[in-house]
């Protein structure tokens, strides 16, 4: 379960191709941004639940080092993800790589691409469709390889300037929506960002 609740924080980074974008502009508007933060609302909808399971918390990506991904609410952890892998901070504040699962390191290869805007990268797992223009667009991911056939039925992004929602659809019928909130690009990382991705 962690380990589909950490691809989708990642796709949440998936910026909007809608519109005119060739790749080329994609690549350097990204890059025009390098880092991002903002606020998200995480719900698992469970065929075996009445409600919802809900999470909250706060995220930091920084181009070429990776992602923060800060959970408040029901509880607190935090998640790095790094070229070098996955790690969880205990309670003294260290940085512990997770164990390395069979597949995860061609699935950690998907969550870079989507960090780098590999386009070309995401399509050689995805077939991707969009509608709408730059302002209001809806992007259709649906697996093409086997091993992310087996998990997901489709991921669903819409945004406008930025990402605002993603739903991943499983393919038991289990389904996960984010919301991202205040998502704004900032100049520098502060202290403790900076703390996090040098350990």
């Amino acid at each position: 379960m962690m380990k589909r609740w950490i691809f989708l924080a990642l796709f949440a980074l998936v910026p909007c191709m809608a519109g005119a974008f060739s790749l080329d502009q994609l690549q350097t508007q990204l890059r025009a941004q390098p880092i991002v933060r903002g606020h998200f609302t995480q719900q698992k909808f469970l065929r075996s639940l009445a409600q919802p399971l809900t999470s909250r918390g706060d995220f930091t990506l920084a181009q070429g080092k990776g992602l923060l991904w800060k959970l408040t609410s029901p509880f607190e952890q935090d998640l790095r993800i790094t070229p070098q892998g996955i790690a969880k901070r205990d309670a003294q504040g260290q940085w512990q790589a997770l164990p390395q699962q069979m597949g995860a390191g061609r699935e950690t290869g998907i969550f870079l691409a989507v960090l780098a805007g590999d386009t070309h990268g995401l399509q050689e797992n995805f077939d991707i469709s969009l509608a709408g223009n730059a302002q209001a667009w809806t992007m259709t991911m649906k697996p093409s390889s086997a091993l992310l056939s087996q998990i997901f039925e489709a991921i669903i992004i819409q945004g406008g300037a930025l990402v605002q929602r993603i739903e991943l659809r499983e393919t038991q019928g289990d389904r996960t929506v984010l919301q991202l909130q205040d998502v704004q690009p900032a100049a520098q990382l502060n202290d403790e960002e900076q703390r996090a991705y040098a350990q």
